[in-house]
């Protein structure tokens, strides 16, 4: 059972028909507007450490200490995402968003201003673990609203243009953190300010954003688009247990384990990358630490043209089909990672054009994954299922692999074995998604 305050808001009585149509093309965009930001502003409070590294790291930690420390935050946030997914599955978005958006930005606010919060690895772990768990509280209530408001036959675009938000959010991180730098002169203000941001969002989303359409005297979306998934019964309208959330729609969905084996690799390559860009563009490239900043400004801004690229692939070449432009982009990405690797030091326009290339080929597959796993399982049950392929994600992916495992294979054998993983990361990445090639083509042809 959800906390009383989060507990999803009863039905309301039907409001005239006449205005139904008006009114819902109105708060469409008003709880998406709100999804969008408040997701943004969960990056502002999630990236920031990780520009804050290279200032760790003239502390006296090594690049295997904060990579561990990093780590808190994937591991958290993984197993979050997962059992939050759940309670958020059987809560009000509204407020479930909302409240994980405020501890968030309360936990890095503490870390910019307690001297002990940044003392020594240890606390840092914690304080991030808090953190990393607080941030799986905002993906799963935006599945939530984005399955209740927006139909099938048009959600992978409303997902694409919302799986923007991590870009904006991840390119205005760093941008707030030397506006932080440049007023109060301190590295510390890189953790605090973003976080003060952060609440500011948290009451623009709440301000916005509400559950379902039910909850404001609206039909379902099903009802309202005439576009009904096949099975779809009024019964698809109740709220499930959480067993039988997971046991019967994600634990037996084995296409749902594919995607989720081959989350982790995507994740890999794309924390690999993002979370070591500062250190790598600054301490092996030589960039200064502003160019550093832009660097990874730029890698997450490249992902917007890129994102709606591989949706409008996956909808109109694919024909909705997911796993074809994944696997196209995770290839090109490899080409890509060569690049950044290999090229001259001196040629700091070409590093960054490889960075910048692989920022925008890197979150279609991110949103194609997401959009699977909501396709994949009853929309009461869309929190758990995103989940579930987010805890291989940022365990597996983020955690394990790209954090500590990136940070020891650095420390231990340098960078050169950092990236032939990232390669092999692609690789298995394309294998696993291919694993569903061919139940996507047999669901369109039944539908």
């Amino acid at each position: 059972m959800s906390f009383k305050l989060f507990q999803p808001p009863a039905h309301q009585p039907l409001i005239e028909k006449d205005k139904i149509d008006p009114v819902y093309k109105k708060m469409r965009l008003q709880v998406f507007l709100g999804i969008f930001l408040g997701y943004a502003g969960y990056y502002f409070v999630r990236k920031n450490f990780s520009l804050a590294m290279p200032n760790l790291k003239e502390q006296g930690f090594d690049e295997s200490d904060l990579g561990l420390a990093l780590s808190g935050v994937s591991i958290a946030y993984g197993l979050s995402k997962f059992l939050m997914g759940n309670l958020s599955d059987r809560s009000n978005a509204r407020y479930f968003m909302v409240a994980g958006l405020v501890l968030s930005a309360l936990t890095m606010i503490a870390m910019g201003t307690l001297p002990i919060a940044t003392s020594s690895i240890a606390v840092m772990f914690i304080l991030l673990f808090l953190n990393g768990w607080f941030q799986g509280m905002g993906w799963p209530p935006s599945g939530r609203v984005m399955v209740h408001w927006f139909s099938i036959k048009e959600r992978g675009r409303w997902m694409s243009i919302w799986n923007l938000a991590h870009n904006v959010g991840g390119a205005l991180a760093p941008q707030i953190t030397l506006l932080a730098v440049f007023l109060f002169g301190t590295w510390q203000s890189k953790l605090f300010l973003p976080g003060v941001a952060s609440l500011l969002i948290a009451v623009v989303a709440f301000i916005f954003i509400r559950d379902t359409p039910q909850s404001v005297g609206l039909p379902s979306i099903e009802e309202y688009k005439n576009d009904y998934p096949a099975n779809y019964t009024k019964e698809h309208e109740k709220e499930l247990s959480a067993k039988e959330i997971f046991v019967k729609y994600v634990l037996n969905n084995k296409m749902l384990w594919y995607i989720a084996i081959a989350n982790a690799f995507v994740y890999l390559v794309r924390y690999g990358v993002g979370d070591w860009a500062p250190t790598y563009l600054k301490n092996v490239r030589g960039f200064s630490e502003s160019e550093a900043s832009f660097g990874v400004s730029y890698f997450e801004l490249a992902g917007i043209p890129g994102t709606l690229l591989c949706g409008w692939l996956s909808d109109k070449v694919f024909k909705g089909r997911r796993a074809p432009a994944t696997i196209l982009f995770m290839l090109i990405i490899g080409v890509a990672l060569l690049l950044y690797w290999k090229a001259p030091n001196d040629s700091h326009l070409l590093i960054n054009g490889a960075l910048i290339a692989i920022g925008f080929l890197i979150y279609g597959p991110v949103m194609l994954i997401g959009v699977q796993a909501l396709d994949l399982a009853p929309k009461k049950a869309a929190g758990t299922s995103a989940g579930f392929t987010g805890l291989f994600g940022y365990f597996l992916g983020t955690a394990l692999f790209a954090n500590v495992g990136i940070g020891k294979l650095i420390t231990n054998f340098g960078w050169d074995a950092s990236f032939i993983v990232l390669l092999l990361a692609c690789v298995l990445a394309i294998i696993f998604t291919a694993f569903t090639w061919n139940r996507e083509k047999r669901n369109l042809a039944n539908r």
